[in-house]
């Protein structure tokens, strides 16, 4: 798998949000590859998104499709100020549930300064333990990008209980392996919150285009609203 992450600040949401639903309307029935997207935008104004492709190729010759330079060449706009690009084939997805019913995404990075290590240290995490400690993580995506850096993308049911379940007290059995990641980093962690992600997949064979999944709470909003 390939993924790439993509950020940048906007003072304008929505604006983005309808690029990207213009995009899913008359690009993706032509895209090269195109696995799915997470996208969000934070009430600070920073963005994210990340695109999974089925391989580097897949998007390369996507981005080369002269319909999404011109839709990018639009939507660049939308920005203030740059936006940065970071491509990886050091891809790891964990599923617990169904990340596309998420209600409450958290993009977590940092740097890490023995990835071998690392990763030595995740595979000793008991994946049965870790779905005990936090039922509400429905998934989450790995992306290792550049000589030391990584982002991670976690799924939750919902931003209530995400934060209920970061109150918890860490079980023993999951503290020290926690401890000795912690320990790997050289700078604190950054955390960005997307309280209204858009969730972008492919459409189901014979199905209908797709547009971005509601999250539990914002469908309960709009049917307090009604």
């Amino acid at each position: 798998m390939f993924a790439q992450l993509i950020q940048g600040r906007t003072s304008d949401a929505e604006a983005v949000r309808t690029a990207l639903d213009t995009w899913m309307r008359e690009l993706q029935p032509g895209s090269i590859g195109w696995l799915g997207s997470t996208i969000g935008v934070a009430d600070d104004g920073r963005f994210v998104a990340v695109a999974r492709f089925e391989s580097a190729e897949a998007a390369a010759r996507n981005s080369a499709r002269p319909e999404q330079s011109r839709w990018w060449e639009e939507t660049r706009r939308l920005f203030d100020g740059e936006v940065t690009f970071a491509d990886s084939e050091d891809v790891e997805v964990e599923l617990t549930g169904d990340p596309d019913r998420a209600g409450f995404v958290q993009v977590m990075q940092g740097r890490v300064t023995d990835r071998a290590r690392a990763r030595e240290l995740f595979a000793q995490l008991p994946t049965e333990a870790m779905a005990r400690f936090r039922p509400e993580v429905l998934g989450s995506v790995m992306i290792n990008h550049g000589p030391d850096r990584w982002a991670q993308v976690i799924y939750f049911t919902s931003e209530a209980e995400a934060r209920e379940g970061e109150r918890k007290e860490v079980p023993p059995e999951l503290q020290a392996v926690m401890e000795q990641l912690v320990a790997l980093s050289p700078e604190p962690f950054d955390f960005i919150d997307l309280r209204q992600p858009l969730l972008y997949s492919p459409p189901a064979a014979g199905a209908g285009l797709p547009g971005p999944r509601e999250s539990a709470e914002g469908a309960e909003e709009v049917e307090r609203s009604t």
